[in-house]
């Protein structure tokens, strides 16, 4: 087999192909030029009755309008993440020019961040059912599954993965990440160590997921890391600001294609960046956030630089994991200080949560696009509703408005629920 071998005798792989639907457009594009414009895609619950919830905002997908074309046979399984993901799947495929009868299906496959709740959208529009637990009928939840069992399939964790694979012929690696909100990170760095090794030629990564419905929203509260902002829902999302109270959970999908660079070269692909450094970790502290002195995100940042082979001051831009919790930011700074010493003051570092919400699963995903597009245009992406500086959080945050910059090499940051971690280094393609 033809490889292309760098110094280290590894392959080198790149990004071919990008894929998004948020709550700030239905691509890539659209969700740029409104990430640039500093909008928010964060707004009042409409996909089930809200009112007597803790929490009512989200960051929520537009579907009205979107067919998705051979999948009329696959209506029980199309749940919003699977629609979302074969979506930007799509986007992502016609990006990078790929073409079925071109690529070797069995040297081609999935790897992906996605996940699942076991139960069911009647259910999930029925706010007792959640709010109360006396009033959840599980004998009513399992007949439905007798009489229904596609509806299970649609909750397999395993099922975006296999849906992906029934749309183009990528019949080889098929693996679901589920860390959390590190998932699609974590994804698209385990991707690019198989095509790397060489075992794999071409596979399609990210995330994707939905937070839309009533159960994690009412979970996310009770575990008191959401935003119970009351006023314009699109200010309730604060990174890094004294003020901040929260995330908001939100739901979307960012899908990349990611080759082994003379598999790209030799069908003539556009590249757009190439990946060249990861890390992961896990704290093993707390579920909900990380241990304050960091250990896990430095360990992990400090094995996605030592993988890519540079200094910290190589670094020119960081997406930040920026949830807006208390802890997290807090934690993320410090982490950032340890990690990058003097140049932790230098670098700009934005957080696209501050407009998109959370992703959860996806959040990965989506943050890598942003951090290719702002590398290649030359510009940065603001942190919104940065307002109030919290001394805590006192780095670079590029408040308010973009900041046209110089980006060779970038980070992007994903820090999950449970103390999992995973940083993606990529570089700006130079033939």
């Amino acid at each position: 087999m033809d490889s292309f071998e760098s110094d280290s005798g590894l392959r080198r792989v790149v990004v071919t192909g990008m894929g998004a639907i948020t709550s700030l457009g239905r691509d890539v594009d659209t969700t740029w030029k409104a990430l640039l414009e500093g909008r928010s895609g964060i707004r009042q619950i409409r996909q089930f009755p809200s009112d007597d919830f803790p929490v009512r905002i989200g960051s929520e997908v537009d579907l009205d309008g979107i067919e998705l074309e051979g999948t009329e046979d696959l209506a029980p399984l199309m749940s919003r993440s699977v629609q979302f993901g074969i979506w930007a799947l799509e986007q992502a495929w016609q990006d990078a020019c790929l073409k079925d009868e071109a690529i070797d299906p069995w040297r081609s496959g999935v790897c992906i961040g996605a996940a699942s709740f076991p139960i069911l959208e009647g259910d999930l529009a029925r706010p007792e059912y959640i709010l109360h637990a006396d009033h959840y009928h599980v004998e009513h939840y399992l007949e439905l599954c007798r009489q229904m069992p596609e509806l299970l399939a649609q909750r397999d964790i395993g099922t975006v993965a296999t849906l992906l694979s029934m749309r183009h012929p990528l019949y080889g690696i098929s693996t679901t990440v589920q860390t959390a909100c590190a998932s699609a990170t974590q994804a698209i760095g385990e991707a690019y160590h198989m095509i790397r090794h060489g075992e794999a030629d071409l596979l399609v990564s990210g995330g994707t997921d939905s937070m839309m419905s009533a159960l994690p929203v009412i979970g996310f509260s009770l575990l008191g890391v959401t935003s119970f902002f009351q006023g314009d829902p699109t200010k309730a999302c604060r990174p890094f600001d004294r003020k901040r109270d929260g995330l908001v959970v939100g739901e979307g999908a960012g899908i990349v294609i990611l080759e082994e660079l003379e598999h790209a070269r030799r069908r003539g692909a556009r590249i757009h960046a190439e990946v060249i450094g990861y890390g992961s970790s896990c704290d093993g502290y707390r579920f909900t956030d990380s241990h304050p002195e960091g250990y896990g995100p430095i360990s992990c940042m400090r094995a996605a630089l030592e993988d890519a082979g540079i200094a910290p001051e190589a670094v020119d831009y960081i997406n930040a994991h920026g949830t807006a919790t208390v802890q997290n930011d807090r934690t993320e700074t410090t982490t950032i200080k340890r990690v990058f010493g003097d140049h932790a003051y230098r670098v700009p570092i934005s957080s696209t949560k501050s407009q998109l919400g959370h992703l959860i699963c996806a959040a990965g995903g989506i943050e890598l696009i942003v951090t290719v597009l702002a590398m290649n245009q030359g510009i940065i992406p603001p942190t919104i509703n940065l307002e109030h500086p919290d001394p805590a959080c006192d780095l670079d945050y590029v408040p308010n408005r973009p900041r046209p910059a110089r980006i060779r090499i970038a980070i992007s940051n994903s820090f999950g629920f449970g103390g999992q971690n995973g940083t993606v280094v990529v570089r700006r393609w130079e033939e």
